[in-house]
């Protein structure tokens, strides 16, 4: 390896370990910490391992750097408490990760409430706050077999970006303000086009009809709009591209794009021969999740190349969940 990529791998690390030492701080009292303690060792081995013996569990991740992320930060933690985890990653778009879960070729995977809600529960309500989200999303889950688990801290909530100069010449600082631009070429993931949360919550809630669609592979949207080949790009706010304010991101003063905390969702019926520690033990991660130790990770694969799997590792070790 070149001194000089080495020297980037090994900034970006330490970055990585930085941003994640902040989350750790953060939970610092005994109440948070998932650690045993006791004086027997052999209570102390079950303890710390509830889910030897337990059947497997499926873990399946949508297709896109977070969610490979995720995917490693649920599956280690859990397996470092005796918990068998198959992790079946880049299984596709929410409507795939739904219908796998329905039809139980996989037990759990990580979702955005208000994609949850508007995608699996067809509810295209605007709900006050995330609270209230979430407790539709948790009707409906347990409507239909499933929980949904805490949220975490940080929401990911979809959005549209352009580049500076694109942003002055036209004058753009809002989701209504694209209305000024006819014939804009939007670049994002093909199912962007059908959804509550896409065009037709554009068309509805700003009245944006005149739009040049391109769709796109998540991930491929920042090439696109950086070599010109569409004028607004698709972004997930918690993207570690966005960290260097090379793009600006359009308000959404209507919030057609809701609440995106993550929730695990889980079969109620895995959930229940698992026993309470699992639950205990994805949830422990999940509230570690900042937006900014979310952002940290996120660049850390997709723009430093270091895999999923160390970048999680690095962030469960440094927050005692390793």
């Amino acid at each position: 390896m070149k001194q000089g990529t080495l020297r980037t791998v090994l900034m970006a690390f330490v970055a990585l370990l930085l941003a994640v030492g902040v989350a750790a701080c953060g939970d610092d009292d005994d109440s948070g910490s998932t650690s045993a303690s006791t004086t027997s060792t052999g209570s102390e081995t079950t303890a710390a391992t509830p889910g030897e013996g337990k059947p497997a569990v499926t873990l399946g991740t949508k297709n896109f750097t977070e969610q490979f992320v995720l995917g490693e930060l649920y599956k280690q933690a859990l397996e470092a408490r005796g918990y068998t985890v198959n992790l079946k990653e880049n299984i596709g778009s929410t409507e795939i990760a739904d219908r796998a879960l329905r039809s139980d070729q996989i037990d759990m995977y990580p979702e955005y409430i208000g994609i949850f809600n508007n995608v699996v529960a067809g509810d295209t309500k605007t709900y006050p706050d995330v609270e209230a989200s979430f407790a539709a999303g948790k009707a409906y889950a347990e409507r239909n077999g499933f929980t949904l688990l805490p949220l975490t801290p940080f929401s990911d909530t979809d959005g549209l970006a352009v580049l500076p100069d694109y942003a002055r010449e036209h004058g753009l600082s809002s989701l209504a303000d694209l209305t000024r631009v006819p014939g804009f070429r939007l670049g994002a993931a093909p199912e962007f086009r059908r959804r509550a949360t896409g065009l037709p919550g554009l068309e509805r809630a700003y009245g944006i009809t005149d739009v040049e669609f391109s769709p796109l592979t998540i991930g491929l949207q920042y090439q696109a709009i950086d070599n010109g080949k569409i004028d607004v790009a698709q972004i997930f706010t918690t993207d570690g591209q966005l960290e260097g304010g090379r793009y600006v991101v359009l308000r959404d003063p209507k919030n057609i794009f809701g609440f995106q905390n993550v929730t695990p969702v889980v079969s109620t019926r895995v959930l229940d021969e698992q026993g309470p520690e699992f639950e205990t033990t994805v949830d422990a991660v999940s509230q570690l999740l900042t937006t900014e130790a979310m952002q940290r990770m996120n660049a850390a694969v997709a723009i430093d190349r270091q895999q999923p799997e160390e970048v999680a590792k690095a962030f469960l070790s440094a927050n005692g969940q390793l």
